[in-house]
């Protein structure tokens, strides 16, 4: 048997990932060549793999086990086994695939519950309490993922329960693939003419992502052939199109089909919703639930300045980027120095006239020296050669970032480094990335003083830092402007010291407006009540999921569930998709009409992850970012790591909910 070929539909065996392999190319090459290999490989990942595939979890030994050293800036070599341990675990794993070569194995099947956990034992480095969430993430684990082991016809056969799902992003597209599988009857609706949310959208130069690709994946379909370290935005856009092929999901998604209203009937016990569509004709139509797949990275921000409607030039939103404007030699003006235009002004700096980039606030910048990079020769061998290698390097990647950097962006009691660092870790990773930027910008002192941010590190986004930025900035034809922007003319734009710059185009890369939730949607709850009423400009859900007042409405992606030093977004999505699931099986089970979480559960909530975010550097007082709503609470990221969220999502506490008859 062979391996899959792109674009089929992989026979799983009952596995839940949708690139599932059966089978994988025969190792052919020397014992030298197979030792090259062992020297370049992440150990502890091609150990377990091996172990795996040879059914031996004696090679796993107690000294070679990985401690998961911490991580400061970057994922740890090895997960800081020492070099005798590597020496070891180099000589171990060229056994291993000599044994796989002579052996002539080429598959591996689904672990023993036993299995699973010894080798998950051993890549966590001991921590059992990880075991159950990272089985959610290992297709060969028995029981993986979050797949519903339920079906509608067999739990409420006589039940009409119609879905609708709304979007059909990342979110959008992990919440119509569980609803598929329990067989419930859903609509699908997507705003966009294609799917893909954020990737569909964002097409401006130089888009990729700013995580691993390897951590941005479901665990139902683990891609393992990515051409890059970080992925380029089409590549993303091209994976979530192969998924929904591969799941058979694309017939039922309407496109250019917008959501405008919901509006709880109290008397039925459904949702009335109105879509309208391309050519602007309303529908309404009434579901027993709505999983919204929206997200909050969705809608641009775009500042008002004085006379920028007198501008004579080009002007997009990074998210709006019009292709039909060539920059080639023009005058071209960067609104902002976050994550798009940190991708958006390398990428552009060699084509245009000159280049205007206003700054508000520098960027804090972590070393990736591989952010460009395509994945090495070594690593595309070993996902052809080793069984599920590409599977346990996703899991690897997930679970050294269970943790990642949060121990450096934790405040310190007593700490007395504010406003610029919150504790003695964070001081020296302030150092450090200090030395970066001044080793980068040591010709240009002017370009120095202000590309060090006055804010503790980890406040705010961090971006990847391979030497392009610096390089952009230090282009002749680069201007950087912390002054601010007075106001617009036809053919400039001057700042706050009225000093006048040139713009043929101007480019807002300002950010979204990710405090805002549904904000484009007008929703009213049970007794007529509207939820951004409710909200008041405080978002705030249950396990970032459920609203009281609200039964049977759901959000993927919704307020405290991202994260930016620690954990998968992939995951926090799918456990929201799941959780969603696992409520509907609760008003099937019972016979009623919906489920309402409590107003007291979500209070409780709320004080546990505010109480978390002010532990954080981005929750400090002093510090002001995208995270925050416009009261300055932090509506956008989750303060602790995926284990917390998994013993969260794990059930539906039905102390915490009313059910409606």
């Amino acid at each position: 048997m062979t391996a899959v070929s792109p674009g089929s539909t992989p026979a799983t065996d009952g596995v839940d990932d949708l690139f599932w392999q059966a089978s994988y190319s025969p190792i052919s090459e020397s014992d030298a060549e197979l030792e090259r290999v062992a020297r370049s490989a992440e150990l502890p990942v091609l150990l377990v793999a091996l172990a795996a595939a040879l059914d031996d979890p004696s090679i796993l030994s107690e000294e070679l086990r990985p401690p998961l050293t911490p991580m400061d800036t970057a994922p740890v070599a090895h997960g800081g086994m020492t070099p005798q341990q590597q020496e070891r675990a180099i000589d171990v794993a060229l056994a291993g695939l000599k044994r796989l070569r002579d052996e002539g194995i080429t598959g591996v099947g689904v672990l023993s519950d036993e299995r699973r956990l010894e080798l998950l034992g051993f890549l966590s480095g001991g921590r059992d309490e990880w075991a159950d969430m990272l089985s959610h993430e290992l297709a060969l684990a028995p029981a993986h993922g979050g797949k519903p082991d339920w079906r509608v016809e067999e739990v409420a056969p006589d039940r009409e329960f119609p879905v609708l799902v709304v979007g059909a992003g990342v979110g959008g597209v992990a919440a119509a693939y569980r609803i598929a599988q329990t067989g419930l009857p859903y609509v699908h609706i997507e705003a966009g003419e294609d799917l893909g949310g954020t990737w569909a959208k964002n097409t401006y130069p130089g888009v990729r992502l700013d995580t691993p690709t390897f951590g941005y994946s479901y665990s139902f379909a683990q891609r393992g052939d990515w051409p890059h370290q970080f992925a380029e935005g089409g590549e993303i856009a091209d994976y979530l199109n192969e998924v929904v092929d591969r799941a058979g999901l694309r017939d039922a998604i309407e496109f250019d089909t917008r959501l405008s209203r919901l509006r709880w009937d109290d008397a039925d016990g459904v949702w009335e919703a109105t879509t309208i569509d391309r050519d602007g004709v309303e529908k309404v139509r009434r579901f027993a639930a709505v999983v919204s797949g929206l997200g909050l990275l969705d809608r641009p921000h775009i500042p008002e300045f004085e006379g920028a409607s007198r501008f004579h030039g080009d002007t997009m939103h990074s998210q709006e980027w019009d292709h039909g404007v060539d920059l080639t030699g023009k005058n071209v003006v960067v609104i902002g120095t976050g994550a798009s235009a940190y991708q958006i002004v390398p990428a552009i700096v060699d084509q245009v006239g000159s280049l205007t980039v206003f700054q508000r606030s520098a960027p804090w910048m972590l070393p990736a020296p591989n952010y460009h990079d395509e994945v090495g020769e070594v690593f595309t061998w070993l996902v052809d050669k080793v069984p599920h290698f590409a599977q346990w390097f996703r899991l690897w990647v997930i679970l050294t970032g269970i943790e990642g950097r949060a121990h450096t962006v934790t405040v310190e009691d007593d700490w007395d480094g504010a406003p610029l660092s919150i504790s003695r870790k964070n001081q020296e990773l302030r150092d450090y990335l200090t030395s970066r930027i001044e080793e980068q910008l040591e010709s240009r002192p002017d370009l120095l003083r202000i590309a060090i941010p006055g804010y503790p590190p980890g406040a705010k986004r961090m971006l990847r830092d391979n030497g392009v930025w610096a390089r952009a900035l230090l282009d002749p034809k680069t201007t950087v402007v912390t002054a601010g922007i007075a106001r617009f003319t036809e053919t400039e734009i001057i700042d706050g010291e009225g000093v006048g710059h040139p713009a043929d185009v101007v480019i807002y890369a300002t950010g979204f407006r990710p405090s805002e939730f549904l904000e484009a949607i007008e929703v009213t709850g049970r007794g007529g009540v509207s939820l951004h009423q409710f909200w008041a400009g405080n978002a705030r859900a249950y396990n970032g999921i459920t609203v009281p007042g609200f039964p049977n409405l759901f959000l993927i992606y919704g307020p405290n569930v991202g994260g930016v030093v620690q954990g998968s977004l992939h995951f926090m999505i799918e456990r929201a998709a799941e959780f969603a699931v696992k409520s509907i099986r609760e008003v099937l089970d019972r016979g009623a009409t919906g489920i309402d979480v409590r107003p007291e559960a979500l209070d409780r909530f709320v004080d546990y992850v505010d109480a978390g975010s002010r532990r954080m550097a981005w929750g400090q007082p002093y510090v002001r970012t995208w995270y925050q709503n416009a009261s300055g609470r932090v509506t956008a990221i989750w303060p602790y790591t995926n284990i917390e969220y998994w013993e969260l999502t794990e059930r539906v506490d039905p102390t915490d909910h009313e059910f409606l008859p």
